[in-house]
Formats: C-alpha cells, sequence, structure tokens
C-alpha cells in the first residue's frame, strides 16, 4: 500500500511540474517580468527584454509565453540557436500555443541552415490557417530555393581586425587596384557618418585614420567607393545644401595636395530622386548606382562620361539585373565583365540576397547568379566587393565575432563566382623629343571579341593605370591628337601572377621620317591574310590618317630569318599590300600610301631566339611627307 501511494504522489508531481503556465496563472512577479520584456521589446531592446524573459522563466519554469516570446526576441537578435531553443521548450510546454510562433520558429531553423525542417514548419502554419498568409508564402518561396540549391558554398569569413573595426558600425569597404589602400565608412558614436583610410603593408591593414577634411564634413556622407587608380572618390552625401534631393551623389579628386572638396555631381546623375551607392569601373569612365523612385523602387542605373568630360543621360540596367523588387550595392569588379549587387527580386533564401553577372559578348549583361548559402542567409546581405585578384573578398556583418556591431570581413571567394584575377600597366606618356611628360587617351580592347575593356586619360602629370585581366589578348593603344599612336599587345595567360608591368610610352610627333610598328597586326604564319583581331589596329590607322589628310605614308612588312630571302621578300611585301588594301576600302586614297616589303634585311632583335624571331615579323607605319 505505501509502495502505491509513493508511486501516486510520484505521478501528480511529475504532473503538477509539466503543467502549463501562461500569463493569466502566472505568479505577479514572473507577470511583471513579462511586461518588462514587452515594454523592452517595444523600444527594440530586445536584449534587456531577453534578461526579463529569463527572470520570469526562473520564476515560472513551465512559462509557455515567456517561451515564446523569448523565441522571437532571439530571431530578432539572430541567434537563431538560442530562438531554436525557446520554441523547443514551447512546443514541449504547449504545441498548440506554438502557431502564433510559427513563421519565427521556421526562420530560426532556417538561419541555421535547417531548411527542410523550416519548409515543413511553414507548410503546417499554412494549413493550419484559415486565410491566406503573404509572408508565409514567402517564406515558403525563400526554403524551396534553399532546398533547390542543394549545397552549401565555401564561406570562411575573417575578421579585418583592431585596425579597421571597433565598437562603431563600419561597412561599405572599397579598394585600390594595387590592394593597398582601403577606404570604409564609419558612423562615430552611433551618429555621424565619416570616411576612414588604412593603408596595407606587405600583410596587415593598418591603424585607419580619420579622412578629415574636406571630404569628412559636419553632414552624413556614406556608401562610397575609391577609383581603382585611387584618384577619385564617389560617394553619397543626405541632406547636402547643394543637393538636388534627399541624397545625391558627389565626388573628390586627389592631386598633390590632398584631397579636393567634394562636388555634386549634378544633372543628369541627381534629380530630386534618391540616387546613392556609386561604383566607378576601372576606367572611371562608367558610373553604376542605385536611383529609387515612388514608381519603380530601387533599381541600378548606369552613366557613361561623354568625350566633353560630362555624364551620360542614365540608363536602367536591364531586366537581368533589375526586378519590380529592389537592387542595391552595385559592384564592377576591375576586370571590368563581373557585376555584383543585392536584390530581393530575384529567387533568393530570404532579405535580400547577393548576386553576381558576367558581361556579355555584346556588351549585355548575364543572367544573375545567386552567390548561394552561407554567404546569403535568410538576412539582409549587401554590399560586397572583390580585389583585383578575383577570389578575395570584402563585407560588413554582424557576426558574433564582431567588435560591436557592423564590422568588416574578407574571406576567399569560391571558383565559380571570381572574377578574371587583373593586373595592372602603369607609368607615364611622353614626348618622344622632347621628354615632355603628356596627357593622352589610353585603350585596352579584347582583341578576341572587340570589346574595348578600358578607356582611360592620363592625368596632368602624363601618368596612367589600365587594367589587364588575365586570360585574355589585348590590343593597347595610345592617341594624343598631332603624334602618331603607340601600339602594343599584352598576352596574359590565366595563371599569371608577379609584379604588374611600368611601360613609360614615347610619342612620336607627326613629322616626315617618324615611324611606329604595328603590334595588333596579325597574320597567320606564311599567310597573307589579315586575320579579324588586326580590324581594331587597322581602324586606328584610318582614323590617324582621316584627321591628318595631308599624310602621306609607308606601310613595310618585315620578317625573321627563317626561309629563303627571296620567299620572305615576297611575304613581307604581300603583307604590306593586305594592309595598304584595307585602308584603301575604307576610304583612304590609294596615292597617300606606299605597299613595301624589306623581308629580313632589317631586324631589330636577336634572330637567334624566338622571342627576338618575333620581334622581327613585324608591320610598319612610317610617314613620308605630311
Amino acid at each position: 500500500m505505501r509502495s502505491f501511494i509513493t508511486g501516486c504522489l510520484l505521478c501528480c508531481s511529475l504532473y503538477v511540474q509539466a503543467q502549463v503556465v501562461t500569463y493569466e496563472t502566472a505568479k505577479k512577479k514572473a507577470q511583471s517580468n513579462f511586461d518588462n520584456a514587452v515594454a523592452a521589446i517595444r523600444e527594440y531592446r530586445d536584449d534587456e527584454a531577453i534578461h526579463f524573459l529569463q527572470e520570469a522563466i526562473r520564476i515560472e519554469p513551465n512559462f509557455s509565453d515567456a517561451y515564446g516570446q523569448m523565441g522571437i526576441s532571439y530571431v530578432t537578435l539572430k541567434k537563431y540557436t538560442a530562438a531554436i531553443a525557446s520554441f523547443e521548450k514551447l512546443k514541449q510546454l504547449d504545441s498548440a500555443g506554438l502557431r502564433p510562433a510559427m513563421l519565427a520558429y521556421s526562420r530560426a531553423l532556417a538561419g541555421n541552415g535547417r531548411f527542410a525542417d523550416a519548409l515543413q514548419m511553414i507548410d503546417q502554419y499554412l494549413q493550419s490557417g484559415k486565410s491566406k498568409s503573404p509572408k508565409a508564402a514567402k517564406l515558403k518561396e525563400n526554403y524551396e530555393f534553399a532546398l533547390k540549391a542543394a549545397t552549401q558554398v565555401p564561406f570562411e569569413p575573417h575578421n579585418l581586425g583592431d585596425g579597421i573595426n571597433t565598437k562603431d558600425p563600419e561597412y561599405f569597404p572599397s579598394l585600390t587596384i594595387d590592394d593597398k589602400t582601403l577606404i570604409f565608412t564609419r558612423r562615430v558614436n552611433g551618429k555621424n557618418e565619416d570616411f576612414f583610410i588604412s593603408q596595407k603593408d606587405s600583410v596587415h591593414w593598418q591603424a585607419a585614420k580619420d579622412m578629415g577634411e574636406p571630404v569628412n564634413t559636419a553632414f552624413n556622407e556614406g556608401a562610397q567607393q575609391i577609383s581603382q587608380d585611387g584618384e577619385m572618390l564617389v560617394f553619397t552625401g543626405c541632406e547636402f545644401p547643394d543637393g538636388k534631393g534627399s541624397c545625391d551623389i558627389y565626388f573628390s579628386m586627389k592631386t598633390k595636395n590632398g584631397w579636393e572638396a567634394p562636388q555634386n555631381m549634378g544633372m543628369p546623375i541627381n534629380t530630386r530622386d534618391w540616387e546613392s551607392q556609386p561604383c566607378l569601373s576601372v576606367d572611371k569612365q562608367t558610373l553604376y548606382f542605385v536611383r529609387e523612385t515612388a514608381g519603380n523602387g530601387a533599381d541600378i542605373f548606369m552613366s557613361r562620361r561623354l568625350p566633353n568630360g560630362r555624364w551620360g543621360v542614365p540608363e536602367r540596367l536591364g531586366p537581368n539585373i533589375n526586378t519590380p523588387g529592389r537592387e542595391t550595392t552595385p559592384f564592377i569588379h576591375a576586370d571590368n565583365q563581373t557585376l555584383f549587387f543585392a536584390s530581393n527580386g530575384h529567387p533568393g533564401y530570404g532579405g535580400m540576397d547577393l548576386f553576381y553577372s558576367r558581361r556579355q559578348p555584346d556588351g549585355s549583361w548575364g543572367p544573375a547568379i545567386n552567390l548561394g548559402y552561407p554567404i546569403n542567409t535568410i538576412d539582409e546581405d549587401a554590399s560586397l566587393i572583390v580585389a583585383a585578384d578575383g577570389r578575395t573578398a570584402y563585407f560588413a556583418s554582424d557576426r558574433t565575432d564582431s567588435h560591436g556591431t557592423l564590422d568588416i570581413y574578407s574571406f576567399e571567394l569560391y571558383p565559380a563566382a571570381r572574377p578574371l584575377p587583373t593586373l595592372y600597366v602603369k607609368g607615364y606618356v611622353y614626348d618622344a623629343k622632347t621628354q615632355q611628360r603628356l596627357t593622352a587617351d589610353l585603350e585596352l580592347t579584347d582583341l578576341e571579341s572587340g570589346f574595348t575593356l578600358a578607356k582611360v586619360k592620363c592625368n596632368d602629370s602624363g601618368q596612367y593605370l589600365v587594367p589587364l585581366p588575365v586570360g585574355k589578348s589585348y590590343a593597347f593603344n595610345v592617341n594624343k591628337r598631332g603624334y602618331l599612336f603607340y601600339s602594343d599587345n599584352f598576352t596574359l595567360p590565366t595563371a599569371q601572377t608577379g609584379t604588374p608591368p611600368e611601360k613609360n610610352i614615347p610619342l612620336q610627333p607627326i613629322e616626315a621620317n617618324a615611324t611606329i610598328v604595328l603590334h595588333n597586326i596579325f597574320f597567320e604564319s606564311k599567310q597573307i591574310t589579315l586575320q579579324p583581331a588586326s580590324q581594331i589596329e587597322l581602324d586606328k590607322l584610318v582614323q590617324l590618317l582621316q584627321d591628318n589628310p595631308g599624310l602621306v605614308t609607308e606601310i613595310s612588312g618585315h620578317t625573321d630569318n627563317v626561309g629563303s630571302d627571296q620567299d620572305n621578300l615576297l611575304l613581307s611585301a604581300n603583307r604590306a599590300k593586305a594592309v595598304v588594301a584595307y585602308l584603301t576600302q575604307k576610304g583612304i586614297a590609294a596615292e597617300r600610301l606606299r605597299a613595301k616589303g624589306y623581308g629580313e634585311t632589317q631586324p631589330v632583335a636577336d634572330n637567334n631566339t624566338e622571342d627576338g624571331r618575333a620581334q622581327n615579323r613585324r608591320t610598319e607605319f612610317k610617314v613620308i611627307s605630311l
């Protein structure tokens, strides 16, 4: 009998302990803590709310309402593992009371990468509801997308450390092409946004410094990008006295005396609408930015610099980029062929996701490709940049190892999403006779596609920087009125690494006997038919002759010493004639053109090496008279 009574008492005790405690049945102290938590939540103080809820649960261990509210607050704070534990306890205590928390519960599961469980939770929610829930339907789409994507991508972010990150939020990183200068936005004391700059030694980023006046002001400056050559800063200024709308795009130029006072980019870039998040192409000839309008939301636009230096009318990027949703934070890589951006309109994991698109041969943008999980998550993911090496990415996040709020991190981008690694050539342009520095126009053109990758203008000191994405062959031309153009060729294997080349470029004044080598005129071995890639350089010749209608010229062919003298003489003459034929077809008068073959008689390098023989196989352009 005694054993039976003891057993009954034990069963009763277990039943009492498992009894659900709601707000109505909770002790007054537990209710008071719950009320304090609700008040804190209304003021967006979820950390404090959790403290009150934990105290309520200490008083009432089976307080189901407290567990449910604590799970929701943990989701708000993106502490998904803790949220799942709270929801599991709620489910154990009161499975019927779980329904109001199902959406938050599913987000916690998805936040931990458990997309199948999250989808199951959403399905249960939708099946148990009497009315449709657009929010639940959108979450269901996100989870189904995640399951379809299936595999995770490699992602190991590293905090940039104390030199860059502080207790204040740091975000919008931007880099120069040499990976030595980092500029980012910091919200100082949680209030004013200013720009900070850091220089990199061989390994580490040095302590960031306030860029100071005139770039930083009493107003908020943010969403900036430093040009690849480090000489131009574009950024967003909001509520500036000279603004066209709420937020406008500004720029500042770097001189030998420091940064100039920022200037509003003016019409047609800035309007009465919201313009923000500018990004320059590597040659500073194209500006990408975000414009938000009442009718179309936030879309990515581009504007090209006109020959007079002004900016053209912005064009909205096509449907592969822009959607009825929001598109933001455009970043064009140094290869000028890969665009990264954020969107909530393309299929994704939830919130804003990061995407990339490749430029197509016709200049349009290809399909938007989601960067994948866990780079993208159920939360807002935006503002990613990739260094010129194509593999090192930077972004801002409030991860658990941050210094307080948003910090800047780096990670190695997985191979399929990488842009072309991009080197660069730099130097200065000068007059071949006087040695005086010259301003000139430089063009880099993909020989295969004919796409002009970069159009660069020298600065006042004649200095230039031109990007060189690896894995392609390029025609490199330098032009200035009154001079013969300079021609060069770069072929960079995919595995090309090392120190970028420096090339100081002499330009020949247009005068009698001035001569240039046409490095981008191509023939098959022992053939006289011009290859298609020659058209880029040939058209430069056409333009030069049209701009200087009095020029009489000689086109000469030269060979190496392989083969007989007579064969080489004939081959070189016929190649020169092929060039002349192209020019006359383009409207250049035949009497202005002379074709001459010199065979192997005028070598410029040693014929005993392959490199020397390649230099000797050439086409030259010579001024006979003006």
